[in-house]
């Protein structure tokens, strides 16, 4: 049989042993079998404080108890840690709550509380106190008359008589029953003594006064003898400063609870009563009474701890008095324990931690004893770990109890309760796990097989500690009949399952960002591939926020005519649209997502915070916050005025409304932090004395540093900062001004300070002479990142070096080409690394020499002969000459008449066959070419038409001796 929890162990040690092990696990901690659903008692209602009058008729007092278990639990109660004798005829139970009959105070005043047990264990009750309350009458004596003079200030005393609970309420009665006196400005009754206290007597006072008090807890009033009052008439009545005589002291007070403090002063005339909290504000839910001598704070809260002060005052003089509130607060949970099962011979460690103030303490009970205090952590558990636990947190204000019930499971392996997926799916390229959990304990061992492969962790798949098996990287092979083992020492099982290799799921068509204006339409498009076999949805979402279609019908449409495609069409767009949407094709596999930014514009929003400042006889000064600008800078501010007069809105004459537009810059030379900005054209300035006001702090620093620009053409300044470290992120903005006020910043730019120049010279520069004019440098980059670009500079050995020509080139380009050199001349060349700061060090200088220059003479064209197809073109050989390159060969272009680009033969011959053009006429052209570059250039036209030029015929046919008839 599977068992939860097994005892069968216990048969190899001694049968004393075992008989007295078993009924140890049948009273409390018990295991239960798969079957079974006992769980131990759970308290529904538990013993309270309570009262009980000295003078009740009833005769008895209960004390309630109840809790849920199965099997039902029985119940004992403890009083002062002692046991009650339940078979005394004062004491009867009724289910699990304590009668006691005929309560004596003697006997039965204590601390109580309830065990509830079964077989799985005991709990423990939250302890209460039983009180005897009473209020004993007022001493019979008369009390004696009181004679104050009018004007002066009384106090009448109550001195309440022995009571128990000390929640007394006092009123004072007038003459005759039930005529109470009302409270005002001048008369109070406090709730902390009872005295009435008369702020000045005035003749109608005069009258009989009695204290008249009331115990909430025991439903019982009783009040003092009579005390006349005679007022003695005065001439005139002195007035006297105010003096507190009821004043509040040092209280603690439990957060949640309302708090009263009482202030009341004698005084002629008549003080005012003011209350505060020193230093800070009072708590919201203060509340001072009509009269002002009342405070009530109801609800208090942990802020409102502090010192509060009263205050009297009237045209004699004032008082003060303060004190202060201590709140402190009842144990609270953050987190405490709750039923759980473990297997055995596992750990456990059992959060219970408690808030409040002070800082509650921590002890355990198991099974209704004490057990632990502090932190608890089980090791290796075994069945006699089973049980009821209860963590307790208490502070000097009170407890709180958290019970819950430890099961010790042990348990061989059963996929029952949680078998394997039949079938399972994962698509091609991905990822699956496939879960394999039965139940077990202790903790199964797991291993899988594949058909009748082993498998073992490798970089594809893992066996997870869980046993869950993971196969990243899917293939079709990885398809196929998968085997979960488990094992422990109690058994052992196996289940099985067949994963199935699907298509992958791909967004072949994704969404673009799209920039749009408010009340256009806009398409996102999405289509994706996916598995035939299986259905395939499209899920559009919006800043995160799934789309409901069925809402947002209005914006939103789908595209359902098109197969495998989730277009998403957003019609009259406005500016609550503008954000992120995301394209989701899902798959009850697999999904894949992709996403496009869409962009409206609109209209600013309006200005806000409009305050008025400065008010003078013909002008205002005006403040505001910018508003949104939907996409698109706000170039400027209107202001309209209207009068009481009329109805109409005009412009206004104001200070400057528009911000400077495209605020950047950043670069500079080092130690400079450069900012740029468009100036506002002179329709703008709105007035005299027109500049700018320049804003800059550190990205994260908080005090902006402004300074004053009083050129109203610039749109430039630079601030010089030895102590500026470079490339350092700052936030800049600015703000035009005139002589009637500032007007708006700009938006806020983030820019760089100056970079520091690179400190790396470049490597490895080399030369390569190309012609009489031209030269290669190229070298090895510096490995600095700061760098942006790279100068070459270059003087004649004839030239000073300040006279040096230079070449800049991007930080990408390894090598570059100097051109218009002069020939057969001695050049100086050196490298160095840039950026916006300046250059840094140079290169190693390398010394060249140019070639000479290409022959100045060009070759003489002899002869243009048509051979067939073709055109032979034949010249004399270039000699150079002593101060030039040597002739190594010829170039010859073929081009259309009238353009530029052709074919280009390259030879050493003096000659060349060159295509008889189809149609109109080409130009060869013929020059030398030597080292140091190409000569001049020669040509002659040639044409598809079997005629020769006028010209050439009259020098080649004295030399071939032809006769030729001509036809022009």
């Amino acid at each position: 049989m599977k068992m939860w929890l097994l005892v069968s162990h216990l048969v190899i040690i001694s049968f004393t042993t075992c008989l007295s092990e078993f009924t140890w696990y049948r009273r409390y901690g018990h295991g239960v079998s798969e079957e079974d659903k006992g769980f131990g008692p759970i308290f529904e209602e538990q013993p309270i404080n309570t009262i009980y009058p000295e003078e009740s008729p009833e005769g008895k007092v209960s004390l309630n108890c109840r809790a849920r278990a199965s099997p039902f639990p029985v119940y004992k109660w403890r009083m002062n840690n002692g046991d009650i004798d339940l078979t005394s005829d004062r004491y009867s139970m009724v289910g699990g709550n304590l009668v006691i009959n005929n309560p004596d105070k003697q006997k039965d005043a204590g601390i109580y509380y309830c065990l509830a047990s079964n077989n799985y264990g005991m709990v423990r009750s939250t302890e209460a106190t039983l009180s005897f309350g009473y209020l004993d009458p007022f001493p019979p004596e008369e009390r004696p008359e009181v004679r104050v003079k009018e004007g002066k200030g009384m106090v009448l005393l109550c001195d309440p008589p022995y009571h128990f609970p000390d929640d007394l309420s006092y009123r004072w009665l007038l003459n005759e029953f039930p005529v109470f006196i009302t409270m005002d400005k001048r008369r109070f009754v406090s709730q902390t003594n009872g005295n009435l206290y008369i702020a000045n007597v005035e003749a109608s006072d005069k009258g009989n006064y009695s204290c008249f008090v009331s115990s909430p807890s025991i439903t019982k009033s009783v009040f003092s003898k009579f005390i006349p009052l005679i007022p003695l008439p005065e001439r005139t009545t002195k007035p006297y400063p105010a003096d507190i005589v009821v004043q509040f002291k040092d209280i603690y007070a439990l957060m949640g609870q309302n708090v009263t403090l009482e202030c009341f002063a004698l005084g002629n005339p008549v003080p005012d009563i003011r209350w505060r909290k020193v230093l800070e504000p009072m708590p919201s839910t203060a509340e001072i009474s009509t009269s002002g001598a009342v405070l009530k704070i109801f609800n208090i809260q942990l802020e409102d701890e502090g010192t509060y002060e009263c205050e009297a005052e009237n045209n004699r003089g004032k008082d003060k008095h303060q004190a202060r509130i201590y709140v402190q607060a009842f144990p609270e949970w953050v987190e405490h324990i709750n039923d759980t099962e473990v297997d055995i011979g596992s750990d456990l460690y059992w959060p219970c931690v408690a808030t409040g103030k002070p800082i509650p303490t921590i002890r355990w009970l198991k099974n209704g004893y004490a057990y632990h205090k502090g932190e608890l952590r089980l090791y290796d558990v075994t069945f006699e770990n089973a049980g009821m636990y209860q963590c307790i947190a208490e502070n000097t204000h009170g407890a709180i109890y958290a019970n819950a019930e430890l099961k010790i499971l042990a348990l061989a392996p059963t996929f029952e309760m949680n078998p394997m997926k039949k079938k399972i799916l994962a698509a091609k390229g991905g990822r699956v796990i496939i879960e394999c959990k039965p139940k077990a304990a202790p903790k199964p061992k797991f291993s899988w097989s594949k058909g009748t492969e082993w498998l073992v962790n490798s970089s594809r798949i893992l066996i997870w500690e869980d046993g869950s098996l993971e196969i990243n990287n899917i293939t079709r092979n990885d398809g196929g009949i998968y085997t979960c083992f488990a094992e422990n020492n109690r058994g052992r099982a196996n289940n099985t399952g067949t994963l199935v290799i699907t298509d992958p799921t791909r967004i072949i068509l994704a969404p673009i960002n799209a920039d749009i204006t408010v009340g256009e339409n806009a398409t996102m498009q999405c289509a994706a591939s996916f598995d035939p076999a299986l259905d395939l949805t499209f899920i559009w979402s919006f800043n995160g926020y799934v789309i409901d279609f069925n809402k947002e019908n209005i914006h939103y449409q789908r595209n359902f005519m098109l197969d495998s495609n989730g277009e998403l069409l957003i019609r009259n767009a406005q500016l609550k649209h503008a954000g992120r949407y995301t394209c989701t094709a899902q798959t009850i596999v697999d999904n894949s997502s992709a996403s496009a930014d869409l962009v409206v514009r609109g209209p600013p929003g309006p200005p806000g915070g409009l305050r008025i400042e400065d008010i003078r006889a013909t002008s205002v000064a005006l403040t505001w916050s910018r508003g949104s600008d939907n996409h698109s800078p706000i170039s400027k501010y209107t202001i309209q005025t209207k009068t009481i007069l009329s109805d109409d809105w005009k412009d206004a004459k104001t200070a400057p409304n528009v911000a400077p537009s495209d605020v950047g810059g950043g670069g500079g030379s080092n130690r400079e932090l450069t900012i740029t900005w468009v100036p506002l054209s002179r329709e703008y300035h709105y007035g005299n004395n027109f500049g700018y006001i320049v804003a800059f702090k550190p990205f994260d620093g908080e005090e902006w540093k402004k300074v004053t620009v009083t050129n109203p053409d610039t749109g430039r300044y630079v601030h010089k900062d030895e102590t500026m470290r470079p490339s350092t992120a700052f936030q800049v903005k600015v703000k035009a001004f005139n002589n009637k006020g500032d007007g708006p910043y700009s938006l806020t730019a983030v820019i760089n300070s100056a970079q520091d120049a690179p400190s790396e010279a470049p490597t490895e520069v080399g030369v390569k002479v190309l012609s009489s004019s031209e030269i290669s440098v190229h070298w090895d980059h510096v490995v600095e990142k700061i760098v942006e670009s790279y100068q070459i500079r270059y003087w004649a050995a004839h030239d000073k070096e300040a006279a040096a020509h230079r070449v800049q080139v991007t930080s990408q380009e390894y090598s570059a080409r100097l051109e218009n050199l002069l020939p057969d001349t001695q050049y100086f060349v050196e490298v160095r690394a840039c950026n916006s700061a300046g250059c840094g060090p140079p290169s190693d200088m390398i010394e060249t020499f140019t070639k000479k220059a290409p022959p100045s003479q060009p070759p003489r064209i002899i002869s243009s002969i048509r051979s067939g197809s073709r055109y032979i073109i034949t010249w004399d050989h270039v000699v150079a000459l002593s101060n030039e390159s040597t002739v190594t060969g010829y170039k010859v272009l073929y081009r259309p008449d009238g353009q530029h680009d052709g074919k280009l033969y390259s030879t050493h011959k003096h000659s060349i066959e060159v295509p008889i053009p189809r149609d109109g006429e080409y130009v060869v052209e013929v020059r030398a070419h030597s080292d140091g570059g190409d000569g001049v250039v020669s040509q002659v036209k040639i044409s598809g038409v079997s005629t020769l030029s006028p010209s050439l015929l009259g020098l080649l046919l004295p030399a071939l001796g032809i006769l030729v008839y001509l036809d022009f």
